[in-house]
């Protein structure tokens, strides 16, 4: 059986490509030396695949920063303030993912959502009333070429015209379907192009499929695909869909003139109902994903093999295929020598996952299959009994009970107790949490991890950096403080190496925008806390002020969803032992003199399932819960803070309003402040510090700017309700603009202040 991969990472084993990109952000290399490093890890990622005997090998997969900003460039989807910059070529691409400052002008960066059910974020194209559509890039062309000269027919990726219309953003009068001709021909002209090289297939990514889908919709998809396909003439043409089914689309899919369809298997609930109901055409080949593309654990070889030969009855031409790119998990088990043995034979990364694929398709074509060596190796793995179990832990969860998810009183006898407290300012200023992870930081952290200092060696430079933030606040006029967060890494690892369950790696990084790369931690088992984990950095830093600090800590659904979940217990299990965890944290942290605790949420929305009907039993029914579950304990007094970020949280705002958190804060400067119209509509309770400007981005917003951002603020939010912080944490960011832009934020508060006083 043939096999294909949707897409590969694109960093680099050791995150090659974020090094080299940051460089040339900092001029220290030129575009050559950048372009180059990005050619020698194109040959490699096609090389692995040619090696394991892939048969369908992805090009374009590749990208400096964003797939989606790939494509806007590509169209010609360029907002006029970046052409007003007069920058060229990635400099200009550069200023659209990043935001721009300098001689040439000042623009902020394009918006970045979550895509999907991922922690992967994509930059959001924006069209407006002049925007002309057509195809002026070259770069999936010169990729294609690349892969050529070294003996590799590969299918190109292009995110499809529809998923790239219904994601964007439209800055004027007209919408989507006044786009819908001009799209239709640059696609056109794109796969006409392809046609003439010579190219096989061509993939269109189409996760857009798996959302709901009305029938203006359909009638987007029909139209785009019928104007696109009347070029097609030699060349093949692949519709790929993944993180989900494509049940209000599957019959017209089938219907049109394509010549292969991608289907999730894993995530797409429906996929086998689907096919099972309304057949497959014979004439088409079927994708099938179902080696996942979004967790670590090895694929179950008995199981797997027995839905391919139930497929194989359907669709006679069937290619066995990723769920969806492996962009979602690391590159290779090569480079993680500590694990133990019993832990690294459950996992396959990327590359394990292309065995995955090869020794599939070679044993699903073997009648006698169940007698080969690699599948009984494989049923080993999966009748062996779980490490790490915790019969307490689980006696826990079983004895939860409703009061354990309420707190009283109520939230507005909290307010009035919580602000004779505190006795805070109007529009009282904070940050949400870390401070610049400087070189020296990152040192000391090196420094212990390698065994180069002891604990005592390492605390003792972490509360030097605490004691220097907490000064550089207060000079800076801050109202609620934050420690720095210098003794930890990544806001889940760093609670995942401090729970019991837990399974760590070295170098299994995954990209989340850009540059940014996480190493997620692994749920290998029962998840227990064993001792305080942020109390005395927390109770340090308040002894140095008399402004309140605020205990930082991560919440349940985001250490879940930022983490490799287990599959053979639910998601709610897991958040719950996750969320008894926290609360034990919270209530030490209380107990310490901790008057203002921040549980993040991060990627609260993150898991909710893509389609509307999912969202309560599968989800919002036990997220909400066990946020809860976190603060429910602590006194009215004690103010409990959490934060969201890069997610459209219109439509659950209601459902944040029930997390009954004190105060709540909002990424919302790359989204344009568009969640204050909802906030206001939906009577939103719970005070809020909508961000009031975006800290993925290296320019620094003027005193003016802020103002401007704090008034919108102020004509939907109640000035008694709302706080002013940035849209998230500032580790990423350098020393100077940090200070800079804090000093900006707090200038614009109190000028705002006063006008309202």
């Amino acid at each position: 059986m043939k096999s294909a991969v949707v897409g590969f990472p694109r960093v680099g084993k050791l995150r090659e490509l974020k090094f080299a990109s940051e460089k040339y952000f900092k001029k220290e290399i030129g575009k050559e030396e950048l372009l180059a490093v990005s050619r020698e890890l194109r040959k490699e990622h096609w090389n692995f695949q040619k090696r394991a005997g892939i048969d369908f090998i992805s090009s374009n997969d590749f990208s400096y920063y964003d797939g989606m900003l790939d494509t806007a460039v590509l169209m010609n989807v360029m907002p006029e303030k970046y052409r007003k910059l007069k920058l060229k070529g990635m400099d200009i691409y550069f200023a659209m993912a990043r935001g721009y400052q300098g001689e040439a002008g000042d623009a902020q960066a394009l918006a970045m959502k979550k895509w999907f059910n991922t922690n992967y974020h994509y930059m959001v194209p924006e069209f407006e009333d002049n925007t002309v559509v057509r195809l002026t890039g070259d770069k999936p062309f010169k990729e294609y070429e690349e892969a050529k000269k070294e003996g590799l027919e590969t299918k190109p990726v292009i995110i499809g015209a529809y998923t790239f219309l219904r994601l964007s953003r439209f800055n004027g009068i007209k919408r989507a379907e006044d786009f819908i001709s001009d799209v239709a021909k640059a696609y056109a002209s794109l796969l006409r192009r392809f046609d003439k090289m010579g190219a096989k297939w061509l993939q269109f990514d189409e996760p857009a499929l798996v959302m709901d889908m009305n029938k203006e919709d359909i009638f987007l998809l029909k139209i785009l695909y019928s104007k696109i396909l009347e070029e097609k003439k030699e060349i093949k043409v692949l519709l790929q869909t993944y993180f989900g089914d494509v049940r209000d689309c599957y019959e017209d899919l089938i219907a049109m003139d394509f010549d292969g369809i991608g289907i999730d298997f894993l995530e797409g609930r429906r996929s086998y109902e689907l096919i099972g109901k309304y057949g497959f055409p014979k004439e088409k080949v079927l994708f099938a994903g179902l080696i996942n593309g979004k967790n670590i654990w090895k694929c179950n070889y008995e199981k797997t093999l027995k839905k391919l030969n139930e497929l194989k009855n359907y669709a006679p031409q069937l290619v066995l295929s990723t769920s969806c790119s492996l962009l979602h998990v690391p590159y290779t088990l090569e480079n993680e020598t500590e694990l133990k043995e019993e832990e690294k034979q459950s996992f396959a990364f990327a590359l394990e996952k292309l065995q995955e694929l090869r020794n599939l398709s070679i044993l699903i074509e073997n009648d006698n299959f169940t007698k080969e060596t690699v599948y009984e190796e494989n049923c080993k793995i999966f009748k062996k009994e779980r490490l790490y179990q915790n019969r307490q832990v689980k006696e826990q969860v079983a004895a939860l009970q409703n009061s354990d998810f309420i707190r009283k009183p109520e939230r507005k006898e909290r307010e009035r107790i919580q602000k004779e407290e505190f006795g805070l300012p109007l529009l009282p200023t904070t940050t949400i949490g870390s401070f610049p992870q400087t070189q020296e930081v990152k040192r000391n952290r090196s420094s212990y991890k390698n065994g180069e200092i002891d604990k005592k060696a390492y605390d003792e430079k972490v509360f030097a950096f605490i004691k220097d933030c907490i000064n550089e606040q207060e000079e800076i006029g801050l109202d609620v403080l934050v420690h720095g967060e210098y003794e930890r890494n990544d806001m889940v690892e760093f609670f995942g190496e401090n729970l019991e369950g837990y399974v760590f790696t070295k170098r299994a990084w995954v990209q989340s925008y850009g540059t940014r790369c996480v190493k997620p931690p692994i749920i290998f088992g029962d998840v227990k806390r064993v001792k305080p984990i942020t109390v005395k950095y927390s109770v340090y830093a308040q002894g140095l002020t008399d402004k309140p600090v605020k205990g930082m800590l991560t919440g349940p659904v985001t250490i879940l969803n930022w983490s490799f979940p287990r599959e053979d217990i639910s998601l709610e299990q897991m958040a719950y032992q996750i969320g008894i965890a926290i609360r034990e944290e919270v209530l030490d942290l209380e107990k310490a003199g901790i008057r203002i605790i921040q549980i993040d949420e991060a990627a609260l929305k993150e898991k909710l399932p893509i389609r509307r009907s999912d969202w309560y039993k599968e989800y919002l029914d036990w997220a909400i819960p066990a946020f809860r579950l976190c603060h429910s304990g602590v006194k009215p007094e004690t103010q409990i803070h959490t934060h969201m970020c890069y997610s459209e949280f219109d439509e659950i705002i209601e459902d944040i309003d029930h997390m009954d958190a004190d105060v709540i804060s909002f990424e919302a400067s790359r989204s344009k402040l568009t969640i204050l119209d909802v906030l206001k509509e939906k009577n939103f309770e719970t005070e809020v510090g909508p961000g009031v400007y975006d800290i993925h981005s290296p320019r620094v917003p003027s005193v003016e700017e802020i103002e401007e951002a704090l008034s919108k603020m102020l004509s939907r939010i109640d000035k008694n309700k709302l706080w002013v912080n940035p849209d998230c944490g500032l580790k990423t960011r350098g020393t100077t603009e940090t200070i800079s832009s804090l000093r900006n934020l707090t200038a614009a508060a109190k000028a705002v202040r006063n006008r309202l006083k």
